[in-house]
């Protein structure tokens, strides 16, 4: 593997390798940021702040404002109070504040880019290139709904519940608030949203994005905090629904909350998906999904494709060229251009990656990293993935959210499908055969929420995404993704 630090070898490729940085002086980072409520930043009510680094060097970017329960509150009140005139506009004025968000978000896609990479540590050119892009897409998506919630298949006139509580995750941080965002918006609830607190930067830009497209205020606020935020909000007892995304430990906490109360819950979790590659599967663009699957945002993916199920007869030819592959990806600066493996979000995170991945190791599973310079400062992980493993391996069991792949073998379909559907998670799988019939045959017994043909991780706004299991309940995009915030 080559480090984006550093020219490649002249083994490694025929071109000497030019570092490619995108400028970070498209993006303005302020010193300090306060919380957005009912249309303003704000200080939190205790003064508490805290700092946000860049995982790939460690620099502070910023200090923001830290919201407590004081803090949820007057972000509560505001969305009521908000609630009442933004309910009662029609949907094609609601669609207007929709359509005017998501073409800023295009206008300013360079700079919200480079933030996220900043403060995320994923490469430039999955900011730019997928998240973006799917960002700006829900929003003209459901901004195309907003006027057409009778033919949603939900019956004449569906209201709104209310006041969204809104909990999001640190490795999608601007995709993941569009996915809740935008269809509270469209179907006319107001919103209170929480941001991960190693990535609440983009959210906050989002804020201005608000500000900037006349949002009414309190119709979105923004409020950077801790869990015990988290928490604060998903109990408030005048928010009418609550939508997360994160690990299942908190999805759990989060059901046993809200039961018995009159809250409308959707909740996306963990996920450990199964890749699964038949003797019939084109190799090598079988191999280039498996990259995606698991070393696309550095494997921080809770759908990502991070077991491999290799038939027998296929599996030492497959792995050499996986391994070809991998040697050639660029570990290195977020911003360069060419950078395949970005910096790990947290040094939480990558100590938990650490600590799994010594754990598949100790249990007896082969390991292997494809050779690379890890830069000295920032959180950095070289993908790695592992062979020999069994069932019941840990790292064939638990997410690990890196970039760790785990190979194990199968002889016949059904075979496949058993060791797919033996786990507790099922929140996406991958198929690769040329046969139609088999895609079908296979799609139909896995206990996945998302299934891709020959491809993985591809979304789009107008398909709906969720889990079955420990994955969650309900569904994120697409015309169903409208049900969670109506009353039906």
């Amino acid at each position: 593997m080559a480090s984006a630090s550093a020219p490649a070898s002249a083994s490694a490729s025929a071109f000497e390798y030019a570092p490619a940085p995108e400028s970070r002086s498209v993006v303005d980072i302020a010193p300090s940021y306060g919380l957005f409520i009912d249309g303003e930043f704000t200080d939190a009510a205790d003064g508490k702040v805290f700092k946000t680094i860049s995982p790939s060097t460690e620099e502070v970017l910023s200090e923001v404002a830290r919201a407590g329960a004081e803090d949820v509150d007057r972000a509560v009140k505001a969305a009521r109070k908000a609630f009442e005139k933004w309910s009662a506009l029609p949907g094609s004025e609601r669609a207007k504040y929709l359509f005017r968000i998501a073409r800023i978000i295009q206008e300013r896609s360079r700079e919200l880019a480079v933030l996220e990479t900043l403060d995320n540590g994923k490469p430039i050119k999955e900011t730019r290139d997928a998240d973006l892009p799917l960002v700006a897409a829900h929003f003209f998506y459901y901004a195309g709904w907003a006027d057409k919630l009778d033919h949603a298949g939900y019956g004449a006139n569906p209201r709104p519940l209310g006041v969204a509580g809104q909990v999001i995750p640190w490795n999608f941080p601007l995709l993941m608030l569009a996915w809740k965002i935008a269809p509270a918006l469209a179907t006319g609830n107001t919103v209170v949203l929480k941001p991960a607190e190693t990535t609440p930067l983009s959210a906050l830009f989002f804020a201005d994005i608000c500000r900037q497209a006349g949002l009414p205020k309190g119709v979105v606020n923004i409020i950077p905090g801790y869990g015990e935020a988290g928490a604060a909000l998903v109990e408030h007892p005048d928010v009418n629904k609550v939508a997360f995304t994160g690990s299942t430990a908190v999805g759990k906490a989060i059901a046993r909350q809200v039961a018995g109360t009159h809250k409308k819950v959707t909740l996306e979790l963990g996920g450990k998906g199964a890749n699964i590659v038949f003797d019939d599967a084109p190799i090598d663009q079988a191999v280039e999904g498996i990259v995606t699957g698991i070393f696309f945002n550095q494997g921080q993916v809770c759908c990502a494709g991070s077991r491999l199920l290799v038939q027998e007869s296929i599996q030492d030819e497959l792995l050499d060229s996986l391994k070809r592959r991998l040697s050639t990806l660029r570990l290195g600066d977020p911003l360069d251009k060419n950078t395949d493996i970005g910096a790990i979000n947290s040094a939480e995170q990558l100590a938990r990656i650490t600590a799994l991945a010594d754990t598949g190791e100790a249990e007896g599973a082969e390991r292997w990293s494809a050779p690379c310079d890890l830069p000295s400062s920032g959180y950095w992980f070289a993908p790695t993935l592992f062979t020999g493993v069994t069932q019941a391996h840990t790292v064939a069991r638990d997410e690990i959210f890196g970039p760790v792949l785990s190979v194990l073998s199968f002889r016949t379909p059904d075979e496949a499908v058993a060791k797919a559907n033996n786990s507790q998670y099922g929140l996406s799988a991958g198929i690769w055969t040329e046969k139609g019939s088999r895609i079908l045959a296979v799609a139909n017994k896995l206990r996945a929420g998302v299934i891709w043909a020959n491809t993985f991780n591809k979304f789009d706004p107008t398909s709906p995404f969720g889990g079955y299991k420990e994955s969650g309940f309900g569904r994120e995009g697409g015309r169903h993704g409208l049900e969670a915030y109506l009353d039906v």
